[in-house]
């Protein structure tokens, strides 16, 4: 059995990568007009999460991806198990906020139920896009990777998220806020694309590792990588 080798930044990478999953679902519930466009708050942070996934794909691996996904799930479950809990405690007579904090973490169960669904989703669809596409490609274009990954895994991810958490709300403003949100998502992806290939650049570099998935388990389920 060959052991598991060690990476340097990996885990502090998912770290980041899970709390910027937390606090786009804490954010989600309000969106912002600009002209005829909407898009929720977490627009803003949420497609860095998607720039972290084609970073894990590219340089460590499907499986990478697969654990940060999985981790920032469980995180998630976490905050929404305590948040519930804390709005079931009683409040201490001279605290005042009651409604306000029913108001903001009332909701966010619902948010990051729909969130990671979607999440669930389109990721997976990402990375799964950044890994066939490597190899393909032989390693080369990572700009098509990154682009072409993002075409795909968010517009599932769109889609899913917006009836979920929106559900209720207009047609109309729902697809203007999936356009919007889509629009928004891969034009941030593409702007990124120059940072995007500094982080892999120096990862791969540091790291001493470009990792090519051609026998790897795509099951989002699997616990071993082969």
């Amino acid at each position: 059995m060959q052991p598991v080798r060690q990476y340097r930044y990996l885990d502090i990478l998912i770290n980041i990568f899970i709390v910027v999953l937390i606090v786009s679902n804490l954010v989600a519930p309000k969106f912002v007009a600009v002209g005829w466009f909407r898009f929720s708050a977490a627009q803003l942070l949420f497609p860095i999460t998607y720039i972290f996934g084609d970073v894990f794909t590219e340089v460590y691996g499907y499986s990478a991806s697969r654990k940060a996904i999985w981790s920032g799930f469980m995180a998630s479950a976490i905050m929404v198990a305590f948040g519930m809990f804390t709005l079931w405690l009683p409040p201490a007579p001279e605290f005042k906020d009651q409604k306000a904090f029913e108001t903001v973490f009332g909701v966010v169960p619902r948010n990051v139920a729909g969130s990671l669904i979607a999440y669930w989703c389109g990721e997976f669809a990402n990375s799964l896009t950044v890994a066939k596409m490597k190899v393909w490609t032989g390693g080369r274009f990572l700009w098509t990777r990154t682009v072409g990954s993002t075409v795909v895994g968010q517009l599932v991810d769109t889609s899913i998220v917006v009836f979920l958490i929106f559900w209720g709300q207009p047609l109309g403003v729902m697809f203007q806020l999936i356009v919007s949100g889509y629009l928004f998502k891969v034009t941030y992806e593409v702007l990124a694309t120059p940072l995007t290939y500094a982080v892999v650049g120096f990862l791969k570099r540091e790291e001493g590792v470009d990792f090519y998935d051609r026998s790897t388990n795509f099951n989002p389920f699997a616990v071993r990588d082969r």
